[in-house]
């Protein structure tokens, strides 16, 4: 089972988490850019973030045999911070960099002005750069708040084709599917969705433009979300093309339309004291 998690927080993650994740299949991934658990206090904190995921995240995943791409943004959570917003004129010189497979998370924290500002500024810098948009609805009114994004999505550049809505749930997948945009679901184990429901979901609506993340973020989460939803494809009586359409082909259709994905990375080698990543001691 060849696994692509289209969403995941590896900065909160542990190097034993990639070493887990490759064991289970998992090939290559796409990072968003994402807040800190606290309030930052100045646009700087996002570039220091930005590099972090333009270097030093590929070296580590690397290190395991894992592809790793990432999405920047002012994430909809800082978008009413005035410390923050200076960001989104700095993101282009970030958003021409080889390994930025799209402009994200971008959508709706609270549904509160600032956040309509701040979407429509990223979904029109993503049709400038020629880039997909991955697109967080929010988690609260869950309906409202994607056809609020909706909405703005329809009043943008961007065709829904490259437009990725993320954390759908049952409530919202109908609508997300019928706009022509792709449909991405953040399997989680107590909040959010979980595998059962997830293969309710695909038995609903097929496997055509939607796609399963595991998040990993800063709280309980489980970075091997992905691998347990192809297990229960399989258990359900969905066949292997059925798992590596929803794991692998949908990221790889939806990311590939940045025309950056580099998939070609080595199977890692063992670790030991001449070639570790933590080279020249803790």
């Amino acid at each position: 089972m060849r696994i692509f998690d289209p969403h995941i927080h590896m900065s909160s993650r542990t190097t034993d988490d990639y070493r887990a994740m490759y064991e289970a299949g998992v090939r290559a991934l796409v990072e968003p850019s994402f807040w800190l658990g606290q309030p930052r206090t100045s646009p700087a904190s996002f570039f220091d973030h930005f590099d972090a995921l333009l270097g030093w995240e590929p070296f580590r995943a690397a290190q395991y045999g894992i592809a790793h791409h990432c999405t920047l943004a002012l994430n909809p959570k800082e978008a009413n911070d005035p410390r923050c917003t200076p960001v989104l004129d700095a993101l282009p010189r970030y958003l021409v960099k080889d390994s930025v497979v799209a402009v994200g998370e971008i959508g709706y924290d609270s549904m509160t002005p600032a956040e309509d500002t701040a979407l429509a500024a990223q979904l029109q810098l993503a049709a400038d750069h020629g880039l997909p948009a991955l697109v967080h609805t929010p988690h609260r009114d869950k309906l409202a708040g994607l056809h609020r994004t909706l909405d703005v999505i329809r009043e943008s550049r961007l065709s829904p084709e490259l437009v990725l809505l993320d954390h759908l749930n049952e409530t919202t997948v109908k609508d997300a599917l019928d706009s022509g945009c792709w449909a991405g679901f953040s399997i989680y184990p107590d909040t959010k969705m979980d595998e059962d429901r997830m293969i309710t979901i695909l038995k609903a609506h097929g496997t055509e433009k939607i796609l399963v993340n595991s998040a990993a973020d800063w709280g309980r989460s489980d970075p091997l979300k992905t691998r347990r939803v192809g297990d229960a494809m399989l258990a359900a009586g969905f066949g292997e093309d059925d798992v590596d359409r929803v794991l692998w082909r949908n990221p790889v259709a939806f990311y590939g339309r940045s025309g950056r994905l580099q998939l070609d990375v080595a199977a890692p080698q063992p670790l030991h004291e001449g070639n570790s990543i933590l080279r020249g001691g803790e």
